[in-house]
């Protein structure tokens, strides 16, 4: 066993590659569990999108597809700088790898900054679903309910980048101290599998909630 990687190394595991696997089984595992759950949300969505279909088009007119394809943009960079942490983590290169996850936390940031600018702004026209929820077109109390489904999906979304980012910023406390090495970086890689997830599930929301309809 390669120095460096010993010391982190579980008493209840033989060796760094079973505790490897061990945690990449659990990732996986609870990956697995948030497929689950944002399935059954965008079924959510699908369902009423099929049942309500012209309202919820007529709806979607309201979200800003500029500022929803530069999300995508930015989280599909982010992307590849996680994956280039990951990479910088096992290769040994630490200095890649403090600004790959520093590259990453910031665009990262950005999606949050620009969905929050986004939310301001359907604040502004009133189109958050409560008692000030106004409308400017017909079928109103459908088009609440695609708002309802916005805010739930993108909210939740959301709250995981923020989760995202704190694990980026721990792993970015440790990568300074030169916690990560060729022979141990199991946490980057798992912070790593967490990040692309995300980002794939906006990959799904973007066009159900930004696209489809569009043409009406």
């Amino acid at each position: 066993m390669a120095d460096g990687g010993a010391r982190h190394l579980a008493h209840h595991f033989e060796d760094l590659e079973q505790q490897h696997q061990a945690a990449s089984l659990g990732m996986w595992v609870f990956l697995v569990t948030e497929v689950m759950f944002f399935g059954g949300a965008l079924l959510t969505y699908v369902v009423y999108r099929a049942r309500y279909a012209d309202a919820f088009a007529h709806a979607s007119h309201h979200l800003d597809v500029t500022l929803g394809t530069f999300n995508t943009v930015v989280l599909i960079t982010s992307s590849l700088t996680m994956a280039l942490s990951v990479w910088s983590a096992a290769a040994d290169r630490r200095r890649t790898l403090v600004g790959m996850l520093s590259a990453t936390m910031l665009l990262g940031s950005v999606f949050l900054v620009v969905k929050g600018y986004e939310y301001a702004h359907k604040f502004h026209e009133h189109l958050v679903p409560g008692p000030f929820f106004r409308y400017p077109g017909p079928d109103a109390p459908e088009a609440e309910l695609f708002f309802s489904v916005y805010f739930i999906l993108t909210g939740i979304h959301a709250l995981h980048m923020v989760i995202g980012i704190g694990c980026l910023a721990y792993l970015l406390l440790r990568a300074r101290r030169g916690a990560f090495t060729a022979a141990w970086s199991t946490p980057v890689e798992m912070v790593g599998l967490y990040w692309h997830f995300v980002d794939i599930v906006w990959i799904f929301l973007f066009p159900l909630l930004y696209l489809i309809g569009r043409h009406a």
